[in-house]
């Protein structure tokens, strides 16, 4: 059996990035949740992959939707990350964003945002595993330094030299 606190701080001293996805509900609200659990997946076709708990309150609604905006968030998001971690409603209150051409809701000042259509869905222990077939990609004029996540705290990545 394997211990559930020594399980969350052995993967917890793996450093990720912070994603933010966004959808809109049927009231045309922003919803959305904080992952550190993506990645990409394939490149024919283009594929990420994203892990929503099952519990979110977002996930209904990413579901329902098949699409979504992933936000790979900027050292200067901790703000949106944690607004979007929350439960509750209004996560997007005072955020900055805009809707796409595709229907999606973007947030200001991320390093990078990918738009998904849902390709796939797999059941991934408390976790959805749900696979996004990329439609667009937008990189900002300026590039902007990460946000990592590491051992329950967040912060901009140092510029390399």
């Amino acid at each position: 059996m394997i211990d559930a606190t020594a399980y969350k701080t052995v993967m917890g001293s793996f450093p990720s990035g912070v994603t933010v996805i966004t959808t809109l509900n049927d009231d045309g609200e922003v919803v959305g949740l904080t992952a550190s659990a993506f990645s990409s997946l394939s490149m024919d076709p283009p594929l990420v992959l994203f892990c929503p708990n099952y519990s979110s309150d977002s996930y209904p609604t990413l579901i329902k939707n098949k699409r979504f905006a992933i936000h790979l968030l900027s050292g200067m998001q901790q703000n949106e990350a944690y607004a979007f971690a929350r439960k509750g409603k209004d996560k997007a209150a005072g955020i900055e964003w805009s809707l796409s051409a595709l229907g999606n809701p973007l947030l200001a000042n991320a390093t990078a945002i990918i738009e998904c259509e849902l390709w796939r869905e797999y059941e991934g222990g408390d976790h959805a595993i749900m696979v996004g077939a990329v439609k667009n990609l937008i990189l900002p004029e300026q590039p902007a330094r990460p946000l990592i996540y590491c051992r329950g705290k967040m912060g901009e990545l140092p510029a390399f030299a």
